[in-house]
């Protein structure tokens, strides 16, 4: 099918994409939800990195389509509904924009554990009658990072908040290079060595879906 991805810039929506072309589908669009700021307060969204987006699209030759991020997580029951105002709605105006303007049937998402995440992007995606493909979902962390870099997702850490994790450090460090760090982080800590809590994020510069390669 034809699928748009939603991306934030970093490894996880990058590979989601990766694994949905190795299932058949097609990519045909990125989508992107653009914070007023370079840091917002949200449950949902990772804001960091967002400038760099642009030129992600152009390393992919992909349309991407963008909406700002106008509400607030103001519904925060675990069984979202409909909410004016609410963020979630951000992301309803922005699949109904690409899907109003090209010819999609899926939504790939990069989300791993997050119950809260994938549970409004099914609400919003239900609505639109678009089907989630979300292949990380509930995948071993430390079995996915391994695939990541095997499967040449070049990204570079470019926020940390974690025990362990040294902005001085480990700002600019690639996936691979970092990857034993985490580990005994994560034996030390407990920390998420994919940083699905939060405790990092990262942006991608190569993986094998770009023509192009973004040089920081």
């Amino acid at each position: 099918m034809k699928v748009v991805a939603l991306v934030s810039g970093g490894k996880d929506s990058c590979y989601n994409m990766l694994q949905c072309v190795a299932h058949g589908h097609e990519i045909v669009a990125l989508a992107h939800l653009l914070p007023k700021q370079d840091e917002m307060d949200s449950y949902m969204y990772q804001s960091v990195g967002h400038n760099a987006l642009n030129l992600y699209a152009d390393a992919a030759e992909l349309p991407m389509f963008q909406q700002s991020i106008d509400g607030k997580p103001l519904n925060l029951d675990f069984d979202y509904q409909s909410t004016e105002g609410d963020e979630v709605e951000d992301l309803y105006k922005l699949l109904k924009k690409v899907k109003d303007s090209m010819d999609i049937e899926g939504v790939s998402v990069g989300a791993i554990f997050s119950d809260y995440q994938r549970l409004r992007v099914e609400n919003v995606c239900n609505r639109l009658g678009l089907q989630v493909l979300a292949y990380l979902w509930h995948r071993d962390q430390t079995e996915l990072l391994q695939e990541m870099i095997d499967n040449k997702i070049h990204a570079i850490i470019i926020k940390v908040a974690a025990m362990g994790l040294d902005p001085k450090v480990h700002l600019g460090m690639t996936l691979e290079e970092i990857q034993p760090h985490l580990h005994a982080m994560h034996d030390k800590f407990d920390l998420n060595v994919c940083g699905e809590g939060g405790e990092f994020e990262s942006l991608t510069l190569d993986c094998p879906l770009f023509k192009k390669k973004l040089v920081m």
